[in-house]
This record gives structure tokens, C-alpha cells and sequence, in this order.
């Protein structure tokens, strides 16, 4: 008899610990959690802890309520001026009614599907209407508000929040991106030879400018150096007429020495004769010409 009983309140425990165990959930700071009972809604609960529902009967489904990146793959987006770019998009959002979430998307990879999808169209709707310098510009800020707006209107078909939507990486595919480089070669090339041209142009004003004052003040200088040189030699005549008047021996001699220097030149040799013209002046000491005696 006690044996039986004792299997019996051992049964009993077991099974109050498992409804115990089956009837309490946790939920935490980063959740939600939707009580369901045989697939239909029951209750939302948002706050954190412990807490209980009737085991077996209902169960549960948890959902983030954390700020989330939805990321869907890059796309190819023709622009308004026929340029194409590769667009990468990506949206934050949060989860703020789960059961709506839960009837829309049905599930997360269901979720990445159809609202990445919608992400996408509105990307190419709004950027396909710009021009590819518009996506380097302030533009691209107003580009992505207009984006974020029909997201967010969208937002509430799925019980979620938009946050933030941006445009990460614009890069252009090889062909594009070769096209460009090509054309902006070309207008560098052109730019680099209408500088030069305009330098060479610049150049040759200058420089004709430059031989214009340079042959000014060459002609200037020739005419000051003319009238100092006539204005020297007008002063040496007097000078020597001066001295011709005063010593006529003297100025013979230095006339004479005059042209022998002009004669001869630097480093020339000449032998003369003691008896040569050369030596009269130097026959008497009293520096009279011995001629003229």
C-alpha cells in the first residue's frame, strides 16, 4: 500500500514539474513575445521576466525588438542620363507590433524578401532619376529622405518601425567605370592643352614685353654711354690742349707714348735701335726733345 502511494505522489510530482516547467517563460530586455494558443493570438508580452501561461494549451514565439539591419543584395540602377551604378541600400528598423509582423511577413526570411524587395524598387524609382554627379553631391542626402519617407509609409503593413535608410556603396560597373575614366582622361587632356596653349600665349606676350624694355633700355644706354663718351673725350682734348699750350715737349712724349701703346698692344715685343726716335725723349734728362735744340 505505501509503495503505491509513494508512486503515486512521485507521478504526481513529475507531472506538476513538467506543467510547472511547460507554464513559465522568460522574456527578455531584446524581445517580444506573442502567446499563441493552438496557432490563434492570445497576448503580446513586452516586459522582461518570468512569466506564465497555461502549459501545453498555449505556446510561444519571440520576436527582436532591437534595432535591426535589413541589407538585401546590391542592384544594377540605370540613372537619369543612361549612366549605370551599382546601389547597395540598407534600412534599421525595429519591431514594434509583433503579431503584425508575424501575419505580414510570416516569417524573417519571408520579412527579407518582400521588404527588401520594396527597398530595392524604391531605390531605383528615386535614383533612377538623378544624374551620376548628383550621387557625389548634397543631392544624395535628399535622394535617401525621399527613400526613408515611402519606406516608412510602407512600414506599417509589417508592424515595424523605419528608422534609417542609406545608400552604402555607388560603384559603377566595369564597362561605366571605364567610360568614365575615358571621358574624364579626355576632358583632362583637353583642359592641360588649353592651359598650355593659354600659358605659351602668356609666355610670348611677356617675353615680347621683355625684349620691348630690353631694347629701351639698351637704346637709352647706348645714347647715355655716346653722350658720356663724347662728353670724356671733349674733356680730354681740352685737357690736353691744355697741357700741349703749358709743356709742348711733354705733350709731344705722351702723344708719341700714346701711339706706340696703340701701335703695338699688350704682349708685343720690339727691338729697337739706341739711336731710335723712340729713346729722344729720354736722351736728355731735362726732358727737352734733343731735336729742338
Amino acid at each position: 500500500m505505501n509503495r503505491i502511494i509513494l508512486i503515486v505522489l512521485g507521478t504526481v510530482v513529475v507531472v506538476g514539474g513538467i506543467l510547472a516547467f511547460d507554464a513559465m517563460y522568460t522574456v527578455h530586455q531584446t524581445q517580444h513575445a506573442l502567446i499563441l494558443q493552438f496557432g490563434r493570438y492570445v497576448r503580446t508580452e513586452s516586459n522582461p521576466g518570468l512569466h506564465f501561461k497555461k502549459p501545453f494549451l498555449e505556446s510561444v514565439e519571440y520576436f527582436e525588438n532591437r534595432l535591426l539591419d535589413l541589407d538585401p543584395p546590391a542592384q544594377e540602377v540605370v540613372l537619369a542620363d543612361q549612366k549605370r551604378v551599382n546601389v547597395d541600400a540598407f534600412v534599421r528598423y525595429k519591431i514594434v507590433k509583433p503579431l503584425e509582423f508575424k501575419k505580414k511577413a510570416v516569417t524573417q526570411t519571408n520579412f527579407l524578401q518582400d521588404f527588401g524587395g520594396r527597398l530595392n524598387a524604391a531605390v531605383r524609382a528615386e535614383v533612377g532619376q538623378i544624374l551620376l554627379g548628383d550621387m557625389l553631391s548634397d543631392k544624395r542626402e535628399d535622394v535617401m529622405e525621399r527613400i526613408t519617407n515611402q519606406m516608412k509609409s510602407q512600414a506599417a503593413d509589417f508592424g515595424i518601425e523605419v528608422v534609417d535608410v542609406r545608400i552604402g556603396r555607388t560603384d559603377l560597373p566595369p564597362a561605366t567605370s571605364q567610360a568614365v575614366y575615358n571621358r574624364m582622361r579626355s576632358e583632362r587632356i583637353e583642359q592641360a592643352v588649353k592651359l598650355r596653349s593659354e600659358g605659351a600665349k602668356v609666355k610670348a606676350e611677356i617675353q615680347a614685353n621683355a625684349d620691348r624694355e630690353r631694347t629701351v633700355i639698351l637704346a637709352g644706354a647706348r645714347r647715355t654711354s655716346q653722350i658720356l663718351r663724347g662728353e670724356g673725350e671733349g674733356l680730354k682734348t681740352r685737357l690736353l690742349n691744355d697741357a700741349f699750350g703749358k709743356d709742348v715737349e711733354f705733350f709731344g712724349f705722351y702723344r708719341s707714348m700714346e701711339a706706340y701703346g696703340e701701335a703695338l698692344g699688350a704682349g708685343t715685343t720690339m727691338v729697337l735701335s739706341p739711336d731710335s726716335e723712340f729713346f729722344r725723349y729720354f736722351r736728355n734728362l731735362g726732358g727737352k726733345n734733343p731735336i729742338n735744340k
